[in-house]
């Protein structure tokens, strides 16, 4: 635990319950809400090949869960760890104007 908290810059085992809850959530609910936007679009897996189905259904969940996590994080009180984790994610993606400019 203590490796975790030094690694996500937190001080408390609460705020690691908080933030792990907020991940399962979040993970739970982007992928709750997919279901009906594949099917706004038309896509059923009884349909479309797998092949099709599930890569397209994951590049739908992941900006989902990108934009879910703050907002959930936020409502924990955990906006800080979620945006600065969420910068990290979109630099890595290639989005540079998240970088902090010193």
């Amino acid at each position: 635990m203590n490796k975790l908290k030094e690694k996500w810059g937190i001080t408390s085992n609460y705020q690691i319950i908080i933030i792990l809850l907020v991940f399962s959530i979040t993970g739970s609910i982007a992928v709750w809400i997919a279901k009906p936007v594949l099917n706004l679009i038309g896509l059923d897996k009884e349909v479309v090949s797998p092949w099709l189905f599930w890569p397209i259904r994951i590049l739908i969940i992941f900006p989902i869960y990108q934009i879910l996590i703050v907002i959930i994080g936020t409502l924990f009180g955990q906006f800080k760890f979620f945006w600065s984790f969420e910068k990290k994610m979109l630099i890595r993606l290639g989005f540079k104007r998240f970088e902090d400019r010193k």
